[in-house]
């Protein structure tokens, strides 16, 4: 059966209108004339028997149908644009994308990498950062380290570790504010944690059996590895998970005074799509990172 399908230049105006705001800005996007792209934008709208835009003094505005219209075809665009950047990658590609949580990067991946580089010197690896789940049909990833409570749907997956809370400080906090010798004591101090885990907090202090404490209270930062470094610069207590602070504990820059540890349900888990699983680099960094998991577990 054939595709119900519009002309396609057609489709590309009425993205490009909507995307920009105006007839103009599509215009000179694409590189034809205004009057090209609102051609384009009425031959769409009889061919779906639909109003989709609006015409203003000042640009458009899309019909509630023309809105829901044009996320789709956004969507199809994406998939198209994130195709074929993938069919026009070179076959002898040696980059290694992964997209990782910011703290896991910066705390725990960053500082193994190098090992990484010393037994894999032809694997160039690009790095980037994002809270947001990865979409392997979209993002420019080869894999990535997901947080949560299951592996991503519909990818390969590997679980690397869970999560442990504790709370930690500096040294030189605890000595200035009568130390932590008991979880009523979090009172006398200023809690730090990332404004992505609300729950931490309230999570162990209620383990803890502590109703005195305001687990909301405090300082609040944009991701964790920001709280652990107030915590160093003896801005007050952060709920760490205990796998990212683990060479601060080891050279002293931060203790954890209370014996209280707390899991938590999720976990790290690296995901790839199934596409690439037969790909050299992929095994070679799921071995890798699956070792260095282990070993921290170990310890």
């Amino acid at each position: 059966m054939a595709r119900v399908i519009p002309p396609l230049n057609a489709l590309r105006a009425f993205e490009s209108a909507v995307r920009n705001g105006s007839l103009t800005r599509a215009a000179d996007e694409l590189s034809v004339t205004q009057g090209a792209i609102s051609r384009h934008v009425s031959q769409l709208e009889a061919w779906l028997d639909l109003p989709l835009l609006v015409r203003l003094r000042r640009g458009v505005e899309t019909t509630p149908a023309g809105a829901a219209y044009a996320a789709a075809v956004r969507d199809a665009f994406d998939q198209i644009e994130a195709g074929t950047r993938r069919a026009m990658a070179k076959p002898n590609d040696n980059r290694l994308r992964i997209k990782l949580p910011p703290t896991f990067a910066i705390r725990w991946f960053v500082p193994r990498l190098a090992r990484f580089h010393a037994k894999h010197r032809d694997i160039d690896v690009q790095i980037t950062t994002s809270h947001q789940p990865v979409d392997f049909a979209r993002d420019e990833a080869d894999l990535c380290i997901h947080s949560g409570d299951a592996p991503p749907p519909g990818a390969v997956s590997r679980r690397l570790f869970g999560e442990t809370l504790t709370p930690v400080a500096s040294p030189g906090l605890l000595a200035a504010n009568g130390g932590l010798g008991q979880p009523g004591d979090l009172e006398r101090h200023v809690l730090l944690c990332s404004m992505h885990r609300p729950n931490d907090w309230p999570s162990w202090l209620s383990a803890a059996g502590i109703t005195t404490v305001d687990g909301n209270s405090g300082l609040k930062f944009e991701n964790s590895a920001l709280a652990y470094q107030a915590a160093i610069d003896e801005l007050g207590v952060v709920m760490a998970q205990r796998a990212f602070v683990e060479d601060d504990l080891r050279t002293g820059r931060l203790v954890a005074p209370l014996e209280l540890r707390v899991g938590t349900p999720s976990a790290y888990y690296l995901a790839y799509p199934q596409s690439r699983a037969g790909s050299p680099m992929i095994r070679a960094f799921e071995r890798w990172v699956s070792e260095e998991a282990a070993l921290m577990l170990e310890s």
